[in-house]
């Protein structure tokens, strides 16, 4: 091969593919086949044949099926954080016990996760293909920084977390907020940050995730078994408690409004499905433009680890009224990309690791 061959083969970015279908992994590996930038170097049929050549091959990213024989995705993806520290995307279906193993193995330090559209062998999964290869690239961008990033240590709750009915501080009044936003790598960070929170913060909280419908109701759900305060998948029309986290649910925006003449001011959840802002639906700006036309007092605002800059256009609104605003550090972020925007704008009063965020929200609030 000659030396320009020898440089483009050098820049390919090289993806196992690990699928128990022989059709899935055909379908995927044309998909991926089809960008110039990637190559499938190898398919895998279970997550043995998988580590086998992962050891041997060194690719750059892996997807990885959850639902295998012999050794399954969850068990996969544990040896591979473990032994080799690889961008794993994995692949899920759409049903129930499916959102729960992605919400665990994003945890467990997957960069991303590819929802099949059709169950277990989605014949129409080529409808997702630029989806799947922007994430590819992505996940690809990670991988100097992911053995920091999973070196983290496991986050460490103040105390033991509550079990049964939480107490929701339903008759005081909501005068702070709580504003969180994140894309790639916040499932995993939010369970650094959440479960931190102390039971009594004085303040609502609301958070967006990039994740597609039938997904947060289980990250929610994750997050709530771990953390002091209540977690849950914002409903419409319920009202924002103090010590209450509220997640926007997959492709709806998270809006407030305002009851300023009630007895005690209230704010109640609006979700719509107006358009995607910058792509996204549900869109950080969105929560944070609709928050400064409705909110009263005090606001603390978080942007985390993600792809693009959701988020920063919504900041000028809240800085406006007085918010603070902490950024994550680049340190600890899977992508750099919504905090470094958010920092470039200087409208960010902190830049704090991950494992320093719940404890720099609970300071600016006092």
């Amino acid at each position: 091969m000659d030396s320009e061959g020898a440089y483009i083969t050098m820049e390919l970015i090289k993806v196992l593919v690990v699928d128990d279908s022989a059709l899935m992994r055909k379908v995927l590996s044309d998909i991926i086949n089809s960008d110039p930038t990637m190559i499938v170097i190898a398919t895998a049929r279970d997550g043995q044949d998988a580590m086998q050549k992962i050891d041997h091959l060194k690719p750059d990213v892996v997807t990885l099926d959850i639902e295998m024989p012999v050794m399954d995705g969850m068990q996969t993806l544990e040896k591979i954080m473990t032994s080799n520290q690889l961008p794993v995307i994995m692949l899920s279906s759409l049903t129930q016990s499916g959102a729960e193993h992605t919400i665990r193995a994003l945890h467990l330090g997957a960069i991303d996760f590819i929802a099949k559209p059709s169950g277990q062998i989605s014949l129409d999964i080529d409808k997702m293909s630029d989806d799947i290869l922007k994430k590819i690239k992505i996940a690809a961008g990670t991988k100097k920084n992911l053995p920091n990033i999973n070196t983290i240590s496991d986050f460490n709750p103040i105390s033991s977390p509550v079990n049964g009915e939480k107490v929701i501080y339903s008759k005081r009044q909501l005068n702070k907020l709580v504003l969180i936003g994140t894309s790639t790598g916040g499932p995993k960070a939010l369970h650094q940050v959440l479960p931190k929170i102390p039971a009594n913060i004085n303040a609502g909280i609301l958070v967006v995730q990039h994740m597609p419908s039938g997904f947060t109701k289980s990250l929610a759900e994750s997050l709530n078994s771990l953390s002091q305060i209540k977690v849950k998948e914002a409903e419409d029309g319920e009202e924002v408690l103090t010590g209450c986290a509220y997640i926007a649910p997959g492709n709806f925006h998270l809006n407030v409004l305002a009851n300023k003449e009630a007895q005690k001011k209230e704010l109640h959840i609006k979700l719509t499905q107006e358009p995607p802002q910058g792509g996204h639906r549900p869109s950080v700006n969105q929560m944070l433009q609709s928050v400064a036309g409705q909110f009263w007092s005090d606001i603390v605002c978080v942007i985390m680890t993600g792809m693009g800059k959701d988020g920063t256009a919504g900041l000028k609104h809240i800085k406006d009224k007085g918010a603070k605003v902490i950024a994550e550090h680049q340190s600890t972020c899977v992508v750099y990309g919504m905090p470094k925007v958010a920092i470039e704008s200087g409208l960010v009063d902190k830049v704090v690791p991950l494992w320093n965020i719940s404890d720099e929200v609970i300071n600016m609030l006092q």
